[in-house]
């Protein structure tokens, strides 16, 4: 990390602080890290992975319970990714690691068309290779590097696209039941860890497939968010708290809530004392 003067040492410790009480928290409230877990932590060469990593490091050494740290980069062969730059930066840092090389990068070239969207098919290639390899080096917990600003937009994505309320959960059990996904950061700004990666020089690996995308729906969503802070700060942690403060009564989905047996609880006899009290009876007069 750079050389850092009085003033800019004191907000980096702020900050710092602040990232690991949210990640503490989160992993806390969600008994995301549990005694004797091996956690494969997935990197990406972005911000965010290189984040939850640098702070999960940190809390290890002061955490209640033992785990086991193992990072993994997914390289799927794009071209110009530089191969050398995580092997680097993860010997320094004297952790275990793997480099796992799964050319999906062809495969989405080929079956996608130019000028649509990558995201989707790309996402299911890589969850698909990191939980087999997890299974393979005996993982209990694979842990993604995605924070609050991700699973807000996540849910708008799927109000306004795909009819759903629905997000991110913090943590997941997968469809097959064999492997457990936790989301550190999620109680974390993006721009907290944008300051963050900032401070201590990671080596960001940019995504040219599709992080540079303009045409994606979460561009837009993330546009939507951004306009909505600047007018109403603090708008953004607001919706995700939210999204913890669910109430199904008050929604319409008959699958999480039993409408349909919804009954008064009063008896007949009350039932006709109350319509006599408010509804007397009246004489008709037949003229």
């Amino acid at each position: 990390m750079q050389e850092l003067s009085r003033k800019e040492k004191t907000r980096f410790n702020k900050l710092q602080k602040r990232l690991r009480r949210n990640v503490g928290n989160a992993i806390a409230d969600y008994n995301m890290i549990e005694q004797g877990d091996r956690v494969m932590v997935c990197l990406s060469g972005g911000k965010d992975s290189y984040g939850m990593l640098d702070i999960l490091l940190s809390l290890q050494h002061s955490a209640p319970v033992d785990f086991e740290l193992i990072a993994v980069n997914l390289d799927q062969k794009q071209p110009g990714f530089p191969e050398e730059v995580l092997p680097a930066y993860l010997s320094a840092l004297d952790i275990p690691f793997y480099i796992l090389e799964k050319d999906t990068y062809s495969v989405v070239r080929e079956v996608i068309p130019e000028g649509k969207t990558t995201c989707g098919l790309c996402s299911r290639l890589r969850r698909g290779s990191l939980y087999g390899f997890a299974r393979e080096i005996g993982a209990t917990k694979i842990a993604l590097g995605h924070h609050r600003d991700d699973i807000v937009e996540t849910l708008f994505l799927n109000m306004f696209f795909a009819g759903k309320l629905k997000a991110m959960p913090p943590k997941l059990l997968s469809d097959d039941r064999q492997n457990v996904v936790i989301r550190p950061l999620a109680y974390c700004r993006e721009k907290d860890l944008g300051r963050y990666a900032a401070y201590r020089q990671f080596p960001i690996i940019p995504c040219n497939l599709c992080g540079s995308q303009e045409n994606l729906q979460r561009v837009q969503i993330k546009q939507m968010l951004a306009e909505w802070e600047r007018a109403y700060p603090g708008r953004t942690e607001i919706i995700f708290r939210s999204i913890r403060n669910v109430a199904p009564s008050q929604l319409a989905d008959t699958g999480l809530f039993d409408f349909s047996s919804l009954r008064v609880e009063r008896d007949a006899g009350e039932i006709a004392e109350d319509r006599e009290l408010y509804f007397p009876a009246i004489n008709v007069v037949n003229l």
